[in-house]
């Protein structure tokens, strides 16, 4: 989806939002999800997963944990950088009791996410699904320099 966010519930502003991600080789795409997520809250927190977790994306990162969430916690629209240590977002609300949780619109109507929104909703917590930049993937450019025999 291109160009609109996803989202049930009404258009205030929250006060505390929750988004997460690896962020590793930080790009625009990362930077406009995280600008658009303050945008719609007051304070935003930012779960940046850590190394160990990475690997349900059968993968690893490039940049170093510590790198990462450096890298996150130093972006002006930033409130809070944390690390991600479980994909359970109840367990995270439960930790940080946001009111609004934002995520990539291509999680939109999977089965997690439905579940998601359910048990959310019981504790007054909006999803909203923000659009992906087109043409930005950390996942092509790891690709792209594996190609390159860049490692």
């Amino acid at each position: 989806m291109t160009g609109k966010t996803k989202r049930k519930g009404s258009t205030k502003k929250h006060a505390v939002g929750y988004t997460s991600g690896v962020f590793d080789l930080f790009h625009v795409g990362h930077l406009n999800i995280l600008n658009r997520a303050k945008s719609l809250c007051d304070r935003l927190i930012v779960g940046v997963t850590i190394d160990e977790l990475v690997s349900y994306k059968n993968t690893e990162t490039v940049v170093p944990f510590a790198e990462r969430i450096e890298i996150v916690n130093n972006i002006k629209c930033v409130d809070l950088a944390i690390p991600q240590d479980t994909l359970d977002k109840f367990i995270m609300w439960k930790k940080l009791k946001f009111d609004v949780m934002f995520i990539g619109d291509d999680w939109f109507d999977t089965e997690r996410f439905k579940q998601y929104e359910e048990k959310l909703a019981q504790v007054g917590v909006e999803i909203i699904y923000l659009p992906y930049t087109k043409g930005v993937s950390t996942s092509a450019r790891k690709k792209k320099r594996k190609g390159m025999n860049l490692g």
